[in-house]
């Protein structure tokens, strides 16, 4: 199970954020547009982490928080009646650049070109074929091993304990080892959900 399968939960618990989000007048393509923003300077951050480690610190909070207002944005539009095809579409476009940037930092930072180019089109198909799924009408799917909550959790966790944790094993460390559970466990992940779909299509 994903975490994007417990966003019932999740819904739940920001819901004094939606209503300050309400009361300040944030639309929800505002907040989606706000966690693009942070998620271009997380990359920034990762990549600059490369060479000083304390701006993993910036980065790992910056993914959070581009993570919590993933969630917030689309609790927002239900809140207000504001949801609807425009705002999807924006939220996934936004979502997808933003999964490129951070994951493209990340990589670019320790010099790891073919495990980010790995993780960055393994999350990419993750996504895709998540909504593609919906587009032929077997419903969108978020299950799998690998969901964007779960990776973005894990860069932001792997992210802030980067400067402390000395972990070196066959020339990677902790953030080359992440590229790698990426690169291998998100293209399990598209291949669970074409299988899925194919299941409930034919």
């Amino acid at each position: 199970m994903t975490l994007d399968q417990l966003r019932h939960v999740s819904n739940r618990a920001i819901a004094p954020f939606v209503a300050i989000a309400v009361r300040l007048g944030l639309s929800a393509n505002a907040i989606s547009i706000i966690a693009f923003g942070l998620a271009a300077i997380a990359g920034v951050a990762l990549y600059v982490a490369g060479g000083d480690p304390q701006w993993y610190v910036v980065g790992g909070l910056l993914v959070l928080l581009n993570g919590f207002l993933d969630v917030l944005d689309g609790a927002v539009a239900r809140e207000t009646g504001e949801a609807s095809d425009a705002g999807d579409f924006l939220d996934h476009v936004l979502d997808r650049y933003a999964d490129v940037l951070i994951l493209g930092g990340l990589a670019l930072g320790v010099a790891q070109y073919v495990l980010g180019l790995l993780a960055v089109t393994g999350v990419l198909l993750t996504a895709y074929l998540g909504t593609q799924a919906q587009a032929v009408g077997a419903g969108r799917i978020y299950g799998g091993l690998l969901g964007r909550a779960d990776i973005l959790v894990l860069v932001g966790v792997v992210s802030l304990t980067a400067p402390w944790v000395s972990l070196q094993a066959y020339g990677l460390d902790s953030v080359g080892w992440l590229l790698v559970f990426f690169a291998i466990v998100s293209h399990i992940t598209a291949l669970q959900r074409v299988v899925w779909t194919w299941q409930k299509i034919t």
